[in-house]
């Protein structure tokens, strides 16, 4: 049987030793050298697709102002028309059915 101190030693030189194996694996000239790749997302393998996507999206803009434009000169015909009839009321009417009664 081993004294403790012969058993010391023999688990000092086990440490060393793969000590010495690590550092080995560590600073090893021959490890693989792997070139990496940007990630491309989808959207730029499929140019043609965005640009659809684009075309869509202003045309929808397009036809959205077209409409918002067109209910804003309606609602400002009937404003006007409102008003109009209201002027024409007061100066008009107002007085002949005061005058009447």
């Amino acid at each position: 049987m081993k004294s403790p101190h012969e058993h010391n030693q023999d688990i000092q030189r086990q440490l060393e030793k793969r000590l010495r194996e690590l550092d080995d694996q560590i600073n090893a000239i021959d490890q693989p050298v792997y070139k990496t790749q940007k990630h491309q997302p989808e959207q730029s393998q499929k140019p043609w697709l965005r640009k659809i996507i684009l075309g869509g999206k202003f045309f929808g803009l397009a036809v959205a102002t077209i409409v918002a434009v067109r209910v804003a000169s309606v609602l400002a015909g009937i404003i006007i028309f409102g008003a109009l009839a209201f002027l024409f009321y007061k100066l008009f009417l107002e007085s002949q059915i005061k005058n009447s009664k």
